[in-house]
């Protein structure tokens, strides 16, 4: 087994796995990492536990240890540092006439290299910008293009919700969200109500996916016959997540809309499968094998005949 912690280095930001064999941890300690940019600064966000170590595998950094005194006030000044390069990169970019958007500034913890994030709707010649910024700190520049997500997730905001967006709380990662989830969800394809604060679609359309492709296996689509207590009537409308069917009934006077549960009603000529059974029958078979809320000689037989 391999004791694993998580940690974050940033507030929001991604959340990374690391060893930490030897080592007593919680929640807010301070611990030194390799990366990318050399040692850092990482913050405990979970209690260390363990998993197999065939599913650690070799690739897991180990924590080099826990930060100390000196190391936690470097670690304040480059906040400091970061803060102030961001108003000078700001300064530049505007005094250079650049159109590209600022969202944050980086320093390595040795202080030898800083990066620059930034959005843009088209290409950007900014290697004016390197030079001044190079001139002015003395380090390695570094300017690194990323998408609308990443900038809501850095900068922060109130969602739609009236709560703190997701991607600045919890969320490590973006998962796809296409517009077929809005529809299958039945919500109005309105980009004012389906967009979230960085332009794209919400985060939260993923959320209840799998709960609404498993009620669209189950219930029936808008057009099929299905037998009710009150007779033979055709699907106008389905409410997925609470099971209600909306049945229309016609003759040459009237229409009338009824409104079921799925439990009590069935499927007209249902598909037959799994060994000819219906998967919606048997949960609404009574003692005597017919279903519940139907009359005795008005049921669904399995060969797909009218019976």
């Amino acid at each position: 087994m391999t004791k694993v912690v998580n940690c974050r280095f940033r507030e929001a930001g991604k959340v990374y796995r690391f060893r930490c064999d030897g080592l007593s941890l919680k929640i807010g300690d301070k611990v030194m990492v390799n990366t990318n940019l050399g040692e850092d600064m990482a913050h405990v966000i979970e209690s260390p536990y363990v998993i197999p170590e065939d599913k650690a595998g070799d690739s897991l950094i180990p924590v080099l240890r826990k930060a100390s005194a000196a190391e936690e006030k470097i670690y304040e000044e480059k906040l400091v540092k970061e803060a102030d390069a961001f108003v000078k990169c700001q300064e530049f970019i505007d005094e250079l006439g650049l159109e590209m958007n600022l969202c944050d500034t980086v320093f390595a913890f040795d202080g030898k290299k800083v990066v620059f994030y930034f959005t843009a709707d088209n290409r950007v010649d900014f290697r004016e910008l390197v030079k001044a910024l190079a001139a002015a700190f003395r380090v390695r520049i570094e300017l690194r293009q990323i998408g609308s997500r990443d900038e809501a997730k850095l900068v922060g905001g109130i969602g739609i919700c009236g709560r703190e967006m997701c991607c600045c709380t919890f969320l490590n990662h973006f998962a796809p969200v296409t517009l077929r989830m809005a529809r299958d969800q039945g919500l109005a394809l309105n980009p004012g109500k389906l967009n979230g604060a960085c332009g794209r679609l919400m985060c939260c359309l993923q959320y209840e996916k799998e709960a609404y492709e498993e009620s669209m296996k189950r219930l029936p689509k808008a057009g099929k016959r299905v037998r009710t207590p009150m007779g033979v009537g055709i699907v106008s409308d389905v409410e997925l997540i609470s099971d209600i069917v909306s049945v229309k009934f016609s003759n040459d006077e009237t229409t009338a809309i009824e409104k079921f549960k799925w439990d009590d009603i069935a499927p007209l000529n249902p598909d037959v499968g799994n060994g000819g059974k219906c998967d919606n029958c048997p949960s609404r078979q009574g003692d005597d094998g017919r279903p519940k809320a139907m009359r005795q000689n008005d049921f669904v037989d399995h060969s797909g005949k009218e019976q």
